[in-house]
């Protein structure tokens, strides 16, 4: 039995690896309702004497999934935009940056609402969708470092020894 051991203390000796949490996600104990902070519930238990800790954790997942898959998508597209917008210039750099401030422009929670409203409900659009309006800050920002990089000494310098564009 598992949890009679981890509470026991028989399981530190053990080779094996376990959770440090012996508890379900929906496991009731209606005899721990809204426990404080100890040493079996180190968070505390809500109404129904569930672990807030085994409850966090798993909404984590979730949460934790949406941003790095969300910020994985605008940071490629931030980076991909930015550095053709700063390294090729003149009416590349103009017509991506205008771009970038028509995104800008709309506020980002309503188009999430738009086109969730027109596609399927599920955890994968809303991703892509945050990620899709989220790149602007980015772009911006390696398009500017691109610019201030171009007039370094060690650009020029490998300029005027004719080393390619590439």
């Amino acid at each position: 039995n598992y949890k009679q051991q981890l509470f026991n203390g028989d399981i530190e000796e053990s080779y094996s690896l376990f959770p440090p949490i012996p508890y379900g996600i929906n496991e009731d104990h209606l005899d721990d309702k809204y426990q404080g902070p100890s040493a079996r519930h180190w968070i505390g238990t809500d109404g129904n004497g569930r672990d807030l800790l085994t409850r966090m954790i798993w909404g984590s997942r979730i949460s934790l999934s949406v941003g790095f898959v969300a910020v994985g998508i605008y940071v490629a597209i931030g980076i991909l935009v930015g550095t053709l917008a700063g390294y090729f210039r003149g009416w590349v750099d103009l017509a991506l940056s205008r771009a970038i401030e028509i995104m800008i422009c709309f506020p980002a929670f309503f188009l999430i609402l738009a086109v969730l409203a027109f596609l399927q409900p599920s955890m994968w659009n809303i991703m892509v969708v945050i990620g899709i309006t989220g790149w602007t800050t980015e772009a911006r920002l390696v398009r500017g470092e691109f610019l201030r990089l171009a007039d370094q000494e060690f650009v020029l310098a490998a300029k005027a020894l004719g080393v390619s564009v590439w």
